[in-house]
C-alpha cells in the first residue's frame, strides 16, 4: 500500500457538481454503475479510499493543521503566507471561507462517498472470498469512522451520510446531524470493524484490528466513557505492537511502518509523477531553511523548552535552524522536488495507546495502572518515573507527556478540546507571548466554522454560531 494510485474510473465516480456533500453528476453515476463488478475493479475502489487520506483536506495538511497549530504546540511563522489559510487558525480569527477548512469538508466527504460505494457493492462481488469481503468491509467501516471522527471532532454537527449517494438531490435541504447520533455511527463502525479485520500487525498502510481498537478507545474516550474504552485499548497490549527503544527510529523514513506504528498514511518521493508525495514538509518547515518552505505549523520554543533535561524526544523530533528557529523531525526532505515528501503521516502508535489508558485509568481513580501506563513512556523517553496519588496531579502529568510525546501529530488541539482545557490553557498563552496581544480564543472557537461554500449550495446546512 506504499503506492496509492487513484484509477481514472474511481476519480469519476467521486467528482463534485454543484456541492461538495457526496455529490455525483450523471456521467459519473453512469461509469459507476458499469464499474465495481469484479474483485479487480473493487480493489480499485478500496485503493482510492485509502488515496482520499492523502488529500490536502485529510492527512496531508488538513489534520496535522487542524490538530496542532490552534493550540500551544505550533505557531505560524509567517501567517500572510498562503493569504493566511494557517494564520488565521494560529491567531483564532479564522474565516468560514478558509481554503484549508473547506478541503477538510470536501476531502473527508469524498473518502466517505468512495467506502459508501464500496460497501454497497462489494457482497455482488463473484470473484472475491467471503472471508477477504469481510476484511476488505473491514477496512471500510473503519475508514469511514476516522473520516466522521475527524469531522466531528473539527466541526461538531456534520451530515451523515452512510449509503451510497447516487442523487445530490436526497441529501439537499437537510439539516446537519446532531454530534451524538455521528457519534454512534462512530462507534457503530469500529465495533464491527473489529470483528472483520485481521489481527496482523505487519500489512503496510492496510487497516488492521489493532487500528479499529485504538481509534474507538480514543473515540470512546473523547465521549468521556472511560471504562468502556479500556476495554478496547487494553486488547491492542496482545497483537504485538512495540515501543521502540530509540524514539530517533519512530519517524525516520529508512525505518516507517515499524513496531510502533499501528496505522499510518502512506506518502512515497518519485511516484506516479511525484503524486503520492506529500507537501507537507515544504508547508512545515521554517521559511529560509530550504527553497520553497513556507513556515506553517512550526514547533514553539515554549514547547521546545518544555522538555527536561536528558529527555531523547526533545532531539529526536524538534530540531533548530541555525537562527534558533524550531522545526519538526517528524517530516523529513526526501526529494529534490520539495512538494514530494516521503514521510507518512502517523494517524495511530502504541505510545498513544498507553497515554490513552493512563488517562482512562487516572478518571477511574486507578492510580496504579495509570502511573504504570505513563511511565512507560517516561521510562522510553528517558526521563524519571512518578508516582502520583491523585486525579489531577496524574491527569495534568498524562497531558504534559502527550504535548511532548506527540508534537506536530495532530493531537493537542483535540486534547485541549476534549479535556475541557482549550480556553484556559489558550488564553494564558496569548498572555505570555508578545505576538499574540490581538489574539482572543472564545467558546464558538471550539468548533471550525462550516465551509461558507457548503452552505452557499445548500443554506440548510447552517453555520455554526459565533462565525
Amino acid at each position: 500500500m506504499k503506492k496509492i494510485i487513484i484509477t481514472i474510473f474511481s476519480l469519476s465516480v467521486i467528482a463534485s457538481c454543484s456541492s461538495d456533500l457526496l455529490d455525483v453528476n450523471p456521467e459519473a453515476q453512469k461509469v459507476s454503475s458499469q464499474f465495481y463488478t469484479n474483485s479487480a475493479e473493487i480493489e480499485q475502489g478500496i485503493t482510492s479510499v485509502y488515496g482520499s487520506l492523502q488529500y490536502t483536506g485529510q492527512y496531508q495538511l488538513g489534520m496535522p493543521a487542524l490538530g496542532e497549530l490552534p493550540s500551544d504546540n505550533t505557531y505560524d511563522e509567517v501567517p500572510a503566507n498562503d493569504a493566511f489559510t494557517y494564520g488565521e487558525l494560529d491567531f483564532f480569527t479564522i474565516q468560514p471561507n478558509n481554503s484549508l477548512i473547506a478541503s477538510t469538508w470536501k476531502d473527508n466527504y469524498i473518502g466517505i462517498q468512495q467506502a459508501n460505494i464500496i460497501l454497497a457493492r462489494i457482497d455482488k462481488i463473484s470473484d472475491m472470498t467471503d472471508a477477504l469481503k469481510s476484511s476488505r468491509k473491514g477496512e471500510m467501516k473503519f475508514l469511514r469512522a476516522l473520516m466522521y471522527f475527524n469531522l466531528v471532532r473539527t466541526f461538531g454537527d456534520v451530515p451523515l451520510v452512510l449509503k451510497e449517494t447516487t442523487n445530490v438531490n436526497d441529501y439537499f435541504g437537510q439539516p446537519r446531524t446532531p454530534v451524538s447520533e455521528v457519534y454512534t455511527a462512530i462507534e457503530t463502525d469500529l465495533k464491527e470493524a473489529i470483528t472483520l479485520l485481521p489481527t496482523s500487525t505487519i500489512q503496510k498502510g492496510r487497516v488492521t484490528k489493532g487500528a479499529a481498537l485504538g481509534i474507538l478507545g480514543k473515540v470512546l474516550l473523547t465521549q468521556k466513557k472511560y471504562a468502556e474504552s479500556l476495554t478496547y485499548l487494553n486488547q491492542i497490549e496482545g497483537l504485538g505492537y512495540q515501543l521502540l527503544t530509540d524514539v530517533s527510529k519512530i519517524f525516520d523514513v529508512a525505518n516507517e511502518n515499524n513496531a510502533e506504528i499501528i496505522f499510518d498514511v502512506q506518502f512515497a518521493s518519485g511516484l506516479n509523477g511525484n503524486s503520492e508525495g506529500s507537501t507537507a514538509f515544504q508547508m512545515f518547515s521554517p521559511s529560509g531553511s530550504v527553497s520553497g518552505a513556507k513556515g506553517h505549523n512550526l514547533p514553539t520554543k515554549e514547547v521546545y523548552n518544555l522538555y527536561s533535561a536528558g529527555d531523547t524526544r526533545r532531539s529526536a523530533y524538534i530540531g533548530l535552524t541555525s537562527n534558533g528557529i524550531p522545526f519538526s523531525k517528524k517530516l523529513a526532505k526526501t526529494s529534490n522536488t520539495i512538494a514530494d515528501g516521503g514521510s507518512n503521516f502517523v494517524v495511530l502508535r502504541l505510545a498513544d495507546v498507553y497515554l490513552m489508558m493512563a488517562e482512562c485509568f487516572a478518571e477511574q481513580n486507578d492510580f496504579t495502572n495509570s502511573n504504570f501506563y505513563l511511565n512507560k513512556i517516561k521510562t522510553r523517553a528517558g526521563i524519571s518515573t512518578v508516582s502520583l496519588s491523585t486525579k489531577d496531579l496524574l491527569l495534568n502529568e498524562i497531558d504534559r507527556e502527550r504535548r511532548l510525546e506527540f508534537v506536530g501529530e495532530g493531537h493537542r488541539w483535540f486534547d485541549l478540546v476534549r479535556t475541557g482545557k482549550a480556553i484556559s490553557v489558550m488564553t494564558t498563552y496569548f498572555n505570555n507571548n508578545p505576538g499574540y496581544s490581538t489574539a482572543q480564543i472564545k467558546e464558538h472557537h471550539l468548533f471550525m466554522p462550516v465551509p461558507q461554500g457548503q452552505i452557499n449550495t445548500d443554506p440548510a446546512l447552517k453555520q455554526n454560531p459565533g462565525y
